[in-house]
């Protein structure tokens, strides 16, 4: 396997390396893992939504349902993972900062007990930002879409 972060497709990038790039902890960590990666082009994050999750607390009690805001954390978690592994080890202590969300449409929502896919494909990069087109998927089934941008900037 190719170690040029362009060419090599990961198999898996596991909880432990996503922690060690992204900056955010429970309860905001919405991928568990990372796989399919291809350089900063694609990727498919997994989430595992389960009932013990704070947010059922009070979205819905009676029928919980994964907010729609933290679907599209999500894709921005898998699409920030992919920007800031191109960093090189002397580039580590940066941040990858949420610019945009467009075109989000939410079409079904995500229960406890799915497996939500986040399909992030790269659009454009240019200096510091990147944007890609993500799709959130339980089974085969598209749950919701969005197009979204991050800037990685010196912390």
């Amino acid at each position: 396997m190719s170690t040029d972060p362009d060419t090599a497709v990961l198999g898996v990038v596991d909880i432990r390396e996503i922690l060690r790039l992204l900056p955010h902890r429970y309860p905001f960590v919405m991928i568990d893992r990372i796989v399919g990666i291809r350089g900063d082009e694609h990727a498919v994050g997994i989430k595992n939504v389960t009932i013990n999750e704070p947010q059922f607390l009070g979205h819905f009690p009676d029928n919980p349902v994964m907010p729609g805001v933290l679907v599209i954390e999500g894709m921005a978690q898998t699409a920030g993972v992919l920007c800031l592994r191109q960093l090189g080890p002397s580039e580590r202590r940066r941040s990858v900062y949420f610019l945009t969300i467009d075109k989000a449409k939410f079409r079904k929502p995500a229960i406890p007990g799915d497996t939500i896919e986040y399909h992030v494909q790269k659009i454009a990069h240019r200096r510091n930002m990147w944007w890609y087109r993500a799709e959130a998927k339980v089974g085969n089934v598209l749950i919701a879409e969005a197009e979204v941008g991050a800037a990685i900037v010196e912390t």
